[in-house]
Parts: C-alpha cells; sequence; structure tokens
C-alpha cells in the first residue's frame, strides 16, 4: 500500500491520498510515518462461527460501510485502492453504492476474503503471482524504492562492515519476520558450527518476541533482535532462510537473492503458494516447518551452501522471477480505474 501511494504522490503531486485502516494495525505507525494521513475505522472480522459476534457482525457491517461512505462523500474520493485486510471489504462495499471505482491489489497466491468479494465489483484487480486464481492483471508486488534501487554489490562492503560480519564470507541470513520463528531459531543456532565450518557466516534476525531465545556462540555468527534497515541485511546477505510471507518472497525475488522457505505450520497454507513460482523457477526451495531441524541444516543445508556453483544458479533463477516495478504497474491499474469513472 505504501508502496503504491508513494508512486502516486510522484505521478500526481496534488493528489490527495488517504489511507484508510484500523487503530490496531500496523498502519497506526506505518502510515504518519510515510507522511500520510490515516483515517481509521472498527476493526471488522467476519464470523466465522455462530456466536454472539456473528449476531452483532451485520449492524457492525452497517455502520462500518456508512462510515466509509460518508469519507466518499466529504473527501470527495476519485477512487477506492484496496489491498486487502479488516478495513478492505467495507470500503469496496461503500464505493459500490457510492459509484466510485474500485482498483484492487491481491498480495498473497490464495487471495484473501477481502478481495474476493471487492473484486465483484471492478476489473481493475492487480496480482501478484500469475498463479493467484482470480480474475485480474499479473502486475507483481509494489516495493519500497530502498529494494527496487538496491544495488547489492554496490553496498555488500559497506553492509557487512555495520553488521560486523567478515567482508569475504558469503553470508546466510536467517529471519523468521519481526516476531521471530522458533523452529529458524533453533535449528539454525543448533547448525550454526556446520554452516561456518563450510566456509560461510550466519546473519540471524532472530526477531523482537523469542524470549527464549538464545545465541549461538559460534565464531562468525551474529544475532539481532530487530533490524529497520533491512536493505542492509539483503545487501550482505548471498542465501536466505525465512518465512515465505508475500512480501518476502516479493522483495528476495526482485534482488535476485535465493532462500530456503519454510512456511508457516498453519494458515491455509498461502505461503506455500507464495513461494511457488520462484521454487518453479529453480530459486528456492521448501521445506515444512515440521522437518526444518538440525538435522536437516547439517544434511541438506550444508551441501547446499558447499555447492558455490548451484547457488550462483539459484540466484540468477530467482533474478529472473521477480518483478521490480510493481510499484509501478498497480499505479497504471489504479489511474485506469480512476478514468473510468471519468468515461461514464
Amino acid at each position: 500500500m505504501l508502496a503504491t501511494a508513494a508512486r502516486l504522490r510522484e505521478r500526481h503531486p496534488d493528489a490527495e491520498l488517504t489511507i484508510l485502516g484500523t487503530a490496531e494495525g500496523l498502519e497506526r505507525e506505518l502510515v504518519p510515518r510515510a507522511g500520510l494521513e490515516l483515517v481509521t475505522i472498527e476493526k471488522l472480522p467476519f464470523p466465522r462461527r455462530p456466536d454472539g459476534a456473528a449476531l452483532r457482525f451485520p449492524a457492525r457491517w452497517r455502520r462500518a460501510v456508512a462510515q466509509v461512505r460518508a469519507l466518499i462523500r466529504e473527501r470527495r474520493i476519485d477512487v477506492v485502492v484496496g489491498f486487502g485486510g479488516y478495513a478492505a471489504a467495507p470500503a469496496y462495499r461503500a464505493a459500490r453504492l457510492e459509484g466510485v471505482p474500485i482498483a484492487i491489489h491481491e498480495a498473497n497466491a490464495r487471495p484473501g476474503m477481502a478481495n474476493v468479494l471487492g473484486a465483484r465489483w471492478t476489473e481493475h484487480v492487480g496480482l501478484s503471482y500469475r498463479t493467484t486464481r482470480m480474475r485480474g492483471t499479473f502486475v507483481g508486488m509494489p516495493l519500497r524504492a530502498e529494494i527496487t534501487g538496491l544495488d547489492r554489490s554496490a553496498l555488500r562492503a559497506e553492509a557487512r562492515a555495520e553488521l560486523g560480519l567478515d567482508p569475504e564470507r558469503p553470508t546466510l541470513l536467517v529471519t523468521g519476520g519481526s516476531q521471530g520463528a522458533r523452529s529458524l531459531n533453533r535449528a539454525i543456532v543448533a547448525g550454526a558450527q556446520d554452516i561456518v565450518d563450510a566456509g560461510w557466516q550466519v546473519l540471524h534476525l532472530s526477531g523482537g518476541r523469542q524470549t527464549d531465545f538464545e545465541p549461538a556462540e559460534v565464531d562468525h555468527y551474529v544475532a539481532i533482535e530487530y533490524l529497520d534497515r533491512m536493505h542492509l541485511a539483503l545487501a550482505a546477505a548471498d542465501l536466505v532462510v525465512c518465512r515465505a510471507g508475500s512480501l518476502t518472497v516479493s522483495e528476495l525475488m526482485a534482488v535476485g537473492l535465493p532462500a530456503v522457505y519454510v512456511p508457516l505450520p498453519y494458515g491455509n497454507g498461502e505461503q506455500g503458494l507464495n513461494a511457488a513460482d520462484q521454487v518453479a523457477s529453480g530459486g528456492a526451495l521448501l521445506v515444512p516447518d515440521a522437518e526444518f531441524t538440525a538435522e536437516w541444516v547439517r544434511t541438506r543445508l550444508v551441501p547446499l551452501l558447499r555447492d558455490e556453483g548451484r547457488v550462483a544458479r539459484m540466484a540468477a533463477a530467482s533474478a529472473g522471477a521477480g518483478v521490480a516495478d510493481g510499484a509501478d504497474r498497480m499505479s497504471d491499474l489504479v489511474e485506469r480505474a480512476a478514468a473510468s469513472r471519468r468515461q461514464r
């Protein structure tokens, strides 16, 4: 959302952009930090069982839709652009009732409920993955400029120096996201010496909520709880072990980094689907969470790290599968949606 908003501001400096979200989401911090206005509505999960929340849902839904309709009229909104999430479904319905065009971006290979609903009311749907079973146009993932403009080779020496890494050793980046991933952390800590013995070093981003995390006491192993300048880690890395969230997969393909993906072991399996394109291209491996153990690190990951040619081929395949201009493609879609109202 923020990457698309930034590109639209570049193209249309006089445009007024209003971000709709909830007070509980990440947008509460990220949107103001990006210099954008945030308007919040009530968080409204769709009920999945017949309980009190389900009984209250219709009234809460009508209230949320009415609130967004009032916002559309007050701000004279020309187009509603949705990226899924709790605020999206009421916004799509409000736009439909107000006769305002809708543009949608679906970030996951398996579309979410809000976007499935919104896609019924617009032909302007952008998809991050060609394999997504949803009517729309492939645009890739809109990414931040610091990612799409990242020159890993030029920044590598500086990044490794700032992160306390050896400038000459190839680097394995391990990250489970801002909250961390216990299975990844345990397996990598247990196998850290084997990784180092293979000639590599480890940059381990453990996550901020792993209270039981104990870093490995091994040379050429650097543990950091949280890194807000993720582009430094990507510049330093030669291979990544991580979850397979849609944004993570798209960023790694955009910068040409091969990966070992360990999808979340719960949910509806969308993380495995997110990685499918990169895996099919030969740029990544997919490992079930239950199988990613210290033994897997020793018997499968370490042999991969020792095979320099294979890692290089995986990197080339990843770069070939990536899309770096997703923000431009999505902005084109938004402009076409806005123009459709003027043509009526």
